[in-house]
């Protein structure tokens, strides 16, 4: 394959927090070095594509807005194309809803919902919420014992890399949800989703044999490259390490250490 395009995770690959990871800059300085395209792509859904420019500038690498993806920006599409009339309750934070909101979709948060005066909104969507707690389950479990309500969580990141430390994301409050409710989210629209992966191709223009994708997570971010036979490129900065590779059936095409041996990688393929 020849390589004409990159799609970077963020969180665990190029940043953490608000500070680059080891090699980040040097291997992202080389893609640009070789006029490759590129995509950040994030499961991250709480925060909008200028704000993932601002936080990447302060790390010491240029970006525009245009070369971010979130599942933020994917879960707005995917609701703004099969439920755009539809009555949407949040369990996420205020970034998403106010995401959400900015293009008409009629959205609020779940801590309003009474069911004593409301009807169930027509969508139940399931997000990080540093909030969380058992009075939201509650509601939950009341939205969706009515089998019409559609169930949809933004993203299946159970853990992610803050600057903290390791936290619980979306994907902890979507199985939360799940366990208590009994029931499956219909779509999990983030990375790895079909939609998600059709969302970054596009935004390349690329065909997807072309495309090379760096992440630190197997479950997301090489089955998003797996997925579409785009070659894959796993990073030791973030979530995984050897021992996850070993006992799983997702396999990078590639390992490295960090993103400053990238440029080796890409010598190969080349």
């Amino acid at each position: 394959m020849t390589v004409r395009g990159i799609i970077f995770d963020v969180d665990g690959t190029v940043v953490r927090g608000a500070e680059p990871l080891p090699g980040a800059i040097r291997g992202v300085t080389a893609v640009a070095d070789r006029g490759l395209q590129r995509l950040f792509v994030s499961n991250n859904p709480t925060k909008p594509p200028t704000a993932y420019e601002t936080r990447l500038e302060s790390a010491g690498i240029s970006v525009d807005a245009t070369e971010v993806l979130t599942a933020g920006t994917v879960t707005k599409q995917y609701l703004i194309e099969y439920h755009s009339n539809d009555t949407i309750a949040v369990v996420g934070e205020t970034g998403l809803l106010e995401l959400l909101a900015a293009d008409g979709l009629s959205v609020t948060d779940i801590q309003t919902y009474d069911s004593e005066t409301k009807s169930p909104p027509d969508v139940l969507i399931a997000s990080i919420d540093r909030s969380f707690d058992y009075n939201t389950l509650c509601l939950c479990l009341d939205i969706l014992a009515d089998e019409s309500v559609t169930f949809l969580g933004t993203d299946p990141d159970v853990v992610i890399p803050a600057a903290e430390g390791d936290v619980p994301g979306s994907g902890a409050v979507i199985d939360a949800i799940s366990n208590v409710t009994g029931r499956e989210p219909v779509a999990v629209l983030g990375k790895p989703s079909q939609i998600a992966r059709k969302m970054a191709i596009d935004r390349l223009g690329l065909p997807s044999d072309d495309i090379l994708v760096v992440g630190d997570r197997l479950d997301t971010d090489i089955a998003l490259g797996n997925g579409a036979g785009m070659q894959t490129v796993l990073v030791e900065t973030g979530v995984t390490d050897i021992s996850d590779v070993e006992n799983s059936p997702i396999n990078p095409d590639h390992i490295i250490p960090s993103l400053g041996e990238l440029d080796s990688v890409l010598e190969l393929l080349k």
